[in-house]
């Protein structure tokens, strides 16, 4: 994109604004979002569709689907984690395409935490070396991090034993409790997660969940989720449905 470009919309985002939710701005607002992908064999295929969705701070959204509604899709560009084939995104009120790909880290690192399926730790890194990876860019002493981050996974209910081991000596589940402690520490603005209780079992899962919407609660951190998960369906005040790459239902409960 030219510098002209660039300048052109954040001079319109700052003329006209997000568009306000209850009174206030959003903090996720998406715009006629379209993500087209090759297959395999070259072929286009799209995985939203024109989708506009806005998410106000303080919500505990889930967004749901059948398998290759655009779920995970629609999460990877409000994270910035990769670039919409057109449309815009706008976060904290920052447009994503006018960044930097070293901007964007910065805007990531400061604003958003990430639960991913398949959990994505450092291998080489220690389950408290993992946990506490984004304090560390964040210039946060060492002290501070290791009671921060064993704060933590007491209350995800991660055993002490396991705070030295690597990924690798981790099962499943354990690891997935790992990912979630990275997500949560630094307290982000909005968490962004995918599938988190996929790896676990059913009294885990909910536990973790109960945990998520209390910390939603007392601090206003935003959640997003995308998932197949009834129990994080019936917990999420606004449930989304996706099908075939567009919004088909979007059901706020209070």
């Amino acid at each position: 994109m030219s510098d002209h470009s660039i300048e052109s919309r954040s001079a319109s985002l700052a003329t006209d604004g997000p568009k306000p939710i209850d009174g206030q701005a959003p903090l996720v607002e998406a715009t006629r979002l379209v993500k087209i992908y090759q297959d395999k064999e070259h072929v286009p295929v799209t995985a939203l569709n024109e989708v506009d969705f806005r998410a106000a701070p303080g919500e505990f959204t889930a967004i749901a689907g059948p398998s290759g509604s655009g779920k995970t899709t629609l999460l990877n560009l409000i994270g910035g984690l990769d670039k919409p084939t057109s449309g815009s995104v706008v976060v904290a009120g920052q447009d994503l395409a006018a960044m930097s790909r070293n901007q964007l880290a910065t805007f990531r690192l400061n604003n958003l935490g990430f639960i991913f399926q398949a959990y994505n730790l450092i291998p080489v890194l220690t389950a408290e070396e993992n946990a506490e990876f984004n304090l560390l860019l964040q210039g946060v002493p060492a002290h501070e991090r290791h009671e921060q981050v064993v704060r933590e996974f007491e209350d995800l209910g991660i055993d002490k034993e396991l705070i030295h081991r690597r990924p690798a000596k981790l099962s499943g589940g354990q690891q997935q409790r790992v990912a979630i402690a990275r997500a949560l520490v630094s307290r982000p603005k909005l968490i962004l997660a995918d599938e988190p209780t996929a790896n676990l079992d059913s009294k885990t899962g909910a536990r973790l969940l109960d945990k998520m919407r209390n910390l939603n609660e007392r601090t206003g951190i935003t959640f997003l989720f995308s998932t197949h998960d009834p129990m994080v369906m019936e917990r999420a005040r606004r449930l989304v449905i996706l099908r075939d790459g567009q919004i088909a239902e979007d059901d706020v409960r209070g």
